[in-house]
């Protein structure tokens, strides 16, 4: 199995697969520093795809060609025939297994398009966040720009643009069983601060996000188990605009940089909202850093 030897398959929901691999204690993706062990392996990563018939709409393709292509056998496997690809955000996480799908219509908002294009050549050397490259990246070859709404099977599908986690995430909506995809936007048990500049408008993206009242949330860091059984309650979206007002009060407040993410989480993790996992204590040290520097202070 090589490099896949650790993913699962759950079907979270009719007609909808999760492949996730990462949280095995031990385990790494490759020796030395890299991304796919430092920022997906580590923290346990979920792509998906929707099932109608002989169509299959995948939304994310992980780490790696070789995960691309387990999950692309696995599909042919259930008859699927026709794929199409969608793209949470231009992050190589959830952009480096498309090569098994390079014969398959690639959707991404324009941003992303940008993104990719704009870094192509570097990520296709290995020279922009390092090993393992990823050669050859497939771009998109559909771009949208705010909303794209699609009838997949029998069911609408729509896909949201929004500017959390990175300013070009796109999440998928299916609001007849008010399931969110919801890509990086939030994750358990924080999120990943990559453009803290945006504070603000990742508060109002998250406000829209709310709005659509999900009965599930299935995000690509998360619990395997809790991602297995349906996924996440509405009230994550809530705790992660929480975590965000706090880093927000770092700016008037920098004293409190060195509160354990433990106690500021505290009232999530007794609910059943969040579950802890140790190494989003890191990832927590990093949103800090990222935010004290952002507001001036050492």
């Amino acid at each position: 199995m090589g490099k896949t030897q650790h993913l699962r398959i759950f079907q979270p929901h009719p007609g909808l697969y999760a492949y996730y691999d990462g949280r095995v204690p031990g385990y790494r993706f490759m020796e030395g520093d890299n991304w796919v062990d430092d920022g997906a392996i580590g923290l346990g990563i979920a792509t998906y795809a929707l099932v109608a018939g002989q169509a299959a709409l995948v939304y994310d393709t992980s780490v790696s060609s070789e995960h691309g292509a387990a999950i692309r056998a696995h599909l042919e496997g259930q008859g699927v025939t026709e794929f199409t690809v969608v793209y949470s955000h231009w992050h190589l996480d959830h952009v480096a297994g498309t090569s098994a799908f390079a014969d398959c219509d690639v959707i991404a908002n324009a941003r992303t398009a940008a993104h990719l294009a704009e870094r192509c050549d570097a990520i296709e050397s290995g020279s922009y966040a390092g090993l393992p490259e990823i050669k050859p990246l497939i771009l998109p070859t559909r771009v949208f720009s705010g909303q794209l709404e699609m009838l997949f099977g029998d069911q609408k599908v729509t896909l949201i643009e929004a500017n959390i986690h990175s300013d070009d995430a796109t999440v998928l909506w299916l609001s007849e069983r008010r399931i969110l995809l919801a890509g990086d936007t939030v994750e358990d048990c924080v999120t990943y601060v990559d453009e803290p500049a945006d504070f603000a408008v990742h508060l109002r993206d998250l406000e829209r996000l709310a709005a659509l009242e999900p009965l599930f949330v299935l995000q690509d860091h998360g619990a395997p188990d809790i991602l297995a059984r349906g996924g996440y309650g509405p009230e994550i979206i809530r705790a992660t605009q929480r975590y965000i007002r706090w880093l927000m009060g770092l700016e008037t407040a920098p004293e409190k940089c060195a509160t354990p993410l433990q106690d500021i989480i505290a009232d999530d993790l007794t609910t059943g909202t969040l579950e802890w996992y140790a190494p989003y204590a890191a990832i927590h040290a990093q949103n800090v850093q990222r935010t004290l520097e952002l507001y001036g202070h050492d």
